[in-house]
């Protein structure tokens, strides 16, 4: 995969992570009618510091790791199954109107940090991130290691640039008392998006099977 198909489908399963319903949509949307649309981008600013070190220490301590063919048929594996789960609970979900966008932010944890802390150790408490980054994470790192910091930076800018577009969108619904953002749109997104998640699982179990092969 080149830089520019590892900037693009890492910028999508980046949305469609960062649009499902959580405890960083829930914070930003509380934050939003607290601080103005600020708070989104500050939110992101503090998710994207912590990625940046995770991206960091990945690089710098896996190279060897990630290089043995076991893990790289390993990881591509349950980072595929993953995704595969993911995608078809996305589509399902979006398809029967089983999601619900909370723009009241509600039951929003985190009350009373700084959004840029809020940001980081919410996303660090998130079983869903740490499995994320624990099979797909890992498995964009494997790719982007063969192309060098270029490689590296197309998949942490498109991760990065996902989540700080839909959390500004968000920031800006709210602040502006708005509701553009609406249910039925919101739906469709999602099955767009987990079609799209469940096309890279079989893509990330395809690219493991060749590697056995």
């Amino acid at each position: 995969m080149d830089n520019a198909g590892i900037f693009t489908t890492s910028f999508i399963l980046g949305l469609s992570g960062a649009m499902m319903p959580g405890p960083l949509l829930a914070v930003a949307v509380r934050e939003s009618a607290r601080l103005g649309f600020r708070a989104g981008p500050l939110i992101v600013l503090g998710h994207a510091v912590l990625e940046l070190l995770l991206v960091f220490l990945l690089v710098m301590g896996l190279a060897s790791l990630l290089g043995m063919p076991e893990v790289r048929i390993t990881i591509g594996i349950v980072g595929g199954v993953f995704l595969l789960y993911l995608g078809w609970g996305m589509t399902r979900d979006a398809l029967r109107g089983n999601i619900t966008l909370d723009l009241d932010g509600r039951g929003a944890a985190g009350g009373g940090m700084h959004p840029v802390l809020a940001g980081a150790l919410i996303s660090l408490s998130n079983p869903y991130w740490s499995m994320w980054w624990a099979t797909v994470g890992l498995w964009y790192i494997r790719q982007a290691q063969s192309g060098g910091v270029p490689a590296v930076t197309a998949f942490y800018s498109g991760h990065i640039l996902a989540d700080l577009a839909w959390y500004s969108l968000v920031a800006a619904a709210v602040a502006g008392g708005r509701r553009f953002i609406t249910q039925r749109l919101y739906n469709g997104v999602l099955v767009v998006c987990g079609l799209f998640v469940l096309g890279m699982g079989v893509y990330f179990v395809w690219d493991a099977i060749i590697n056995i092969i």
